[in-house]
């Protein structure tokens, strides 16, 4: 018994090493700042994150364009969408994973209930000392209560490597889970705008279609006094006829944007009906933050960088292949041939030992998985580094967009007051008798095209400025992926603590 002791006391004293690698976040290329200048007279108070609560890991930047019946309808993706129960549901699975990965560090301990009754022949009895020659055949039954015990050392890290590679897994599942997040709620907010975008479209064209039926009146009336040809009376219906054509068209679009905002709310399209309302807001500032500061505000980017740590764990998995595993193994229970007596003293048994197991000749097998896992972990650094490539770009596009985009809006309120001015010279002299109606179809047509087109930009700096925010990461920040005890919890999988780097 001292000796069964003293052996799993040695063996957890030599658990204290891991082969393999230990994980250091790779670089990355940070620029010192932004190419792009953030917008003029910006200040940082303008926007803020909400402050990250027990069920929301993130802010609810959409709060910054101050639309409540956007605000209620980013709730519902919380509450009902599918691809976000998805996400969370597969960041449940890994969760699992990390703390099955977690048993492996103790032992395993089995118990039966098992009864066997054997015959044996008369000549086997005659021939066995024990039975005393009598040559009879006998039948026994042999109660058993065994539990056995089997445990591996964890002397070169196996173990840990492999739990420290699943707990990664689980911390990047958690960031794709808030990737998967910001995603949905930018989605929903672009397809909110542009589909007011529409109804400002729309509400264009029918004041357009309204004035052109007084228009065709009034050139009928003229043509009736014999004041004008029918020439005129033709390109005021063609004119009418027309602009309904794009009202009636831009029904489309707007349908299946409701429809996707209902699918992104967890209805069915029939299940949503959004009023007509053009958009009644501009696009709100927008502060930036350094840099650097953008690979900690980016899930995916969080999400790639664990897949690193999970990926360099797995080399030291391989890795300790080479060396033998050392296991513990012991055995104890109850035996008798009569159930009555079972539990008594007498009828105990056990027996302890432990054993080494190396694995002398794979063919070039464990070397090859180890080339393998390093070369599975240059693949990850890679991702990563492009991931991190790719959230700058996305930043300097964005800012770029509502740059480029609030010069053009400027310059299109000019060419709207020329259309305009040009559209009133155009119907005073047209009333004059100076000039034709095609005239007045020209300016009208040019007037329609700016006013639109300046309802176009007003939709796409708003739909620029959402894809801005998505492109800083939304509210999130890394330091509310869970933690290695989060994760091996068992508590609600939106369990958020310190960062991932305060686990190594």
């Amino acid at each position: 018994m001292r000796t069964g002791a003293i052996v799993p006391a040695g063996l957890l004293v030599l658990c204290g090493c891991a082969v393999g690698p230990n994980y250091a976040r790779p670089s990355a290329p940070v620029p010192p700042a932004f190419k792009e200048p953030p917008p003029p007279g910006q200040r940082p108070e303008d926007w803020k994150a909400a402050e990250p609560g027990d069920h929301a890991a993130r802010g609810k930047w959409w709060e910054i364009f101050g639309d409540p019946d956007l605000d209620a309808l980013e709730q519902q993706v919380e509450e009902a969408n599918q691809d976000l129960a998805r996400a969370e549901a597969a960041y449940r699975a890994a969760r699992a994973v990390a703390r099955g990965a977690r048993a492996d560090l103790f032992p395993t301990v089995t118990g039966s209930v098992a009864v066997t009754r054997a015959h044996g022949s008369g000549r086997a009895s005659a021939a066995s000392p024990a039975s005393g020659g009598t040559g009879q055949s006998a039948t026994t039954t042999v109660y058993q209560v065994p539990f056995d015990l089997s445990w591996e050392a964890d002397v070169f890290g196996r173990i840990r490597r492999n739990l420290e590679a699943n707990v990664a897994g689980a911390q990047a599942s958690a960031a794709d889970l808030e990737a998967v997040r910001l995603s949905l709620h930018a989605e929903l907010a672009a397809d909110w705008f542009q589909l007011h975008g529409l109804d400002a479209e729309k509400q264009l064209l029918d004041t357009e279609v309204a004035g052109d039926t007084r228009a065709l009146q009034l050139t009928r009336n003229r043509h009736d006094q014999g004041v004008v040809s029918g020439v005129d009376v033709a390109q005021a219906e063609t004119q009418l006829e027309t602009t309904r054509v794009q009202a009636t068209d831009a029904q489309i679009a707007r349908a299946q944007l409701e429809h996707a905002i209902a699918i992104l709310v967890g209805q069915p399209p029939a299940g949503l009906s959004i009023p007509p309302a053009p958009i009644g807001h501009t696009p709100p500032a927008i502060p930036l933050e350094l840099p650097s500061e953008l690979l900690e505000r980016r899930p995916d980017v969080a999400a790639a960088e664990r897949q690193v740590a999970a990926a360099n764990a797995q080399v030291g998995v391989a890795t300790a292949a080479f060396f033998p595993r050392f296991l513990l193994s012991a055995s104890a229970g109850f035996q008798s041939g009569t159930l009555a007596g079972l539990f008594s003293l007498p009828n105990r048994f056990w027996s302890i030992g432990p054993s080494i197991v190396e694995t002398l000749f794979t063919g070039g097998k464990r070397r090859a998985a180890v080339e393998q896992a390093r070369a599975s972990y240059d693949v990850a650094v890679a991702e990563y580094r492009q991931g991190v490539l790719g959230a700058f770009q996305e930043v300097e596009d964005g800012l770029a967009a509502t740059r480029i985009l609030a010069e053009e809006a400027d310059q299109e309120a000019v060419a709207v007051a020329a259309a305009e001015r040009l559209l009133a010279l155009a119907r005073n002299r047209y009333q004059g008798g100076i000039t034709t109606y095609l005239e007045v179809v020209t300016a009208q047509n040019a007037a329609l095209a700016n006013e639109r087109a300046a309802v176009d930009l007003l939709t796409r700096r708003m739909t620029a400025s959402v894809g801005l925010v998505k492109a800083l990461g939304g509210g999130w920040d890394a330091s509310t992926l869970p933690a290695r005890g989060a994760v091996l919890s068992r508590g609600g999988a939106r369990t958020a603590a310190h960062g991932p780097d305060d686990e190594r």
